[in-house]
């Protein structure tokens, strides 16, 4: 049995985070269903592994965490030496290493937040049957321009967000990309040159490719 444990659900965006890191490092784990729609992360037996019910969590031996990009990171840390290297070509760089953080903390408190309304809107909202507010989409797509601008500059001066080698910064935003781009928002990423080239390469990475399929 695997000495790592993924306890979350293939739909779940943080959940798909934590995958695609364990695939770029070819590590073998173990992946728990949780039952969101049965209320599973509610209840005791996975509240005594993320207090706050949310997947996923973790295990790995007898280490426990939860936050996705918690995960990712201690992954990449305690797992630098095997597949992928996720972390800056030179992580010892301290530069190097805060620039990836800053591209971290952007997608999480500019990208995410946007994109994922607009995943709800257009994707969860139809799964239940219930009708997209047109509105929302358009105010939350205004404001993902805004951060999509910000990308193709800086993808005009590097390969990835963080430099011109893959890293977190990179990997952190592919779960939300591959839903919006089953959606109307895909334009924005196609109408600008450059945030189109750095979507369609971090998206046909084999990693990716098994959790978007």
């Amino acid at each position: 049995m695997a000495a790592i444990k993924v306890f979350g659900h293939p739909a779940s965006a943080p959940t798909m985070r934590v995958l695609l890191t364990l695939h770029e490092k070819n590590l073998d784990f173990e992946f728990v269903h949780v039952d969101l729609m049965g209320g599973e992360h509610k209840k005791e037996a996975f509240l005594a592994r993320n207090p706050f019910g949310q997947v996923p969590a973790f295990e790995d031996g007898d280490l426990k965490l939860f936050e996705s990009r918690a995960i990712t990171q201690y992954i990449a840390h305690r797992y630098e030496g095997q597949g992928t290297n996720l972390l800056p070509a030179d992580s010892k760089n301290i530069a190097h290493y805060a620039i990836m953080a800053i591209g971290m903390q952007v997608e999480a408190h500019q990208f995410e937040p946007v994109a994922a309304k607009l995943v709800s809107e257009q994707v969860f909202k139809l799964k239940k049957g219930l009708t997209t507010d047109q509105a929302v989409v358009a105010e939350e797509e205004a404001k993902l321009a805004k951060v999509l601008d910000v990308y193709e500059a800086r993808l005009k001066e590097f390969k990835y967000l963080a430099g011109d080698t893959f890293t977190l910064t990179d990997l952190h935003h592919i779960p939300t990309i591959k839903y919006l781009l089953g959606t109307p928002t895909k334009k924005l990423f196609t109408e600008r040159p450059r945030v189109n080239e750095w979507v369609a390469e971090i998206t046909k990475r084999p990693a990716s490719q098994k959790i978007l399929q």
